[in-house]
């Protein structure tokens, strides 16, 4: 388990009934924030701190691992500037009946404060621009002393009001809704004749033309070795919800992956290297991955890649691949 503190000031009523964390990818420069980078190292079953209006009213359990999302629309004009696709975990939260605020306790939270990436500032403000950042055990523990029972018991793990959760069952629904609302837009498209629509919709479960365009390119499974076009689909590298119909399409955007495997990669479980080194993040869970054909305990090659597959590949670790960035 891993202690985490998110800064919800503008968002925290939808993030809290919604039941989520969602931050942009990138800042408006386009470039990285190590703020939102955070959100790919977090795991189900992490312990999440809210801090909102001076107080600390809530806390979270993780889940799911992160996954890519559209900016809520019930964010109105709450982070205007905020690019509109960015990361989503989802999260149970309960609020505390023993709210404490920080700022009063600070000759005894000071010392546990992390010298680097912390949430407060040293008079017990929040830092501005942090949105969610790690805490060490010790600033939790401080914290924990200060709020009581209602966090020291989830932190021990006794989770009472969801008891029965498989934290690395967790599915990513919202994912899901993304998708299907993207395939709706597209059957709704006058501009495609309906042949074409169905060839991107169907390329999304990894079959029909895109299949066809895969297989002239790759004949089995870059990792199993399964050569059997019946128990192989065409996995998008660049995924589909982030391509254009084009690139839906498009053979060099696909692997022929089993279909444990092309779960793993679409989740940004693993990934892959220029030189065809096997990625596999920090973040997953390696029992489940040995189970499902992934070797963990060895470097693996799985061969190499033409320019345009190496450029989607740019993107799929750049924001799918669930990397620890520090």
């Amino acid at each position: 388990m891993r202690y985490w503190w998110v800064n919800q000031n503008q968002t925290f009523a939808h993030e809290i009934a919604g039941g989520y964390l969602w931050s942009p990818r990138r800042k408006a420069d386009g470039s990285r924030n190590p703020f939102y980078e955070f959100m790919r190292e977090v795991s189900p079953g992490d312990l999440i701190l809210s801090f909102s209006d001076t107080f600390i009213p809530a806390v979270g359990v993780a889940k799911s691992y992160c996954y890519e999302c559209p900016k809520p629309i019930e964010f109105g004009k709450a982070g205007a500037y905020w690019e509109q696709v960015g990361w989503k975990v989802d999260v149970y939260y309960r609020t505390l009946n023993h709210k404490i605020r920080p700022s009063e306790h600070m000759e005894r939270l000071r010392p546990t404060l992390p010298e680097k990436y912390s949430p407060l500032q040293a008079n017990g403000n929040g830092n501005q621009g942090v949105y969610l950042a790690e805490i060490s055990s010790t600033f939790m523990a401080a914290l924990a002393a200060l709020i009581g029972q209602e966090v020291t018991l989830l932190m021990s793990g006794n989770f009472v009001a969801e008891p029965q959760i498989d934290y690395h069952k967790m599915q990513a629904v919202g994912l899901i809704e993304w998708e299907e609302y993207l395939q709706q837009r597209l059957r709704a498209d006058t501009q495609l004749e309906e042949t074409e629509k169905e060839a991107i919709v169907i390329s999304r479960r990894g079959q029909g033309k895109f299949k066809q365009n895969v297989s002239q390119l790759e004949s089995k499974c870059r990792i199993t070795k399964v050569d059997r076009p019946e128990h192989l689909r065409a996995s998008h590298i660049k995924p589909w919800r982030d391509s254009s119909n084009q690139e839906r399409l498009d053979g060099e955007n696909g692997f022929l992956l089993t279909p444990s495997i092309d779960h793993l990669f679409d989740r940004g479980f693993i990934s892959f290297e220029d030189n065809g080194k096997l990625l596999v993040s920090p973040v997953a869970y390696e029992p489940a991955l040995q189970r499902m054909g992934v070797p963990t305990d060895e470097v693996l090659n799985v061969g190499s890649f033409t320019i345009e597959q190496k450029r989607n590949l740019d993107f799929h670790r750049n924001f799918v691949f669930l990397e620890a960035r520090r």
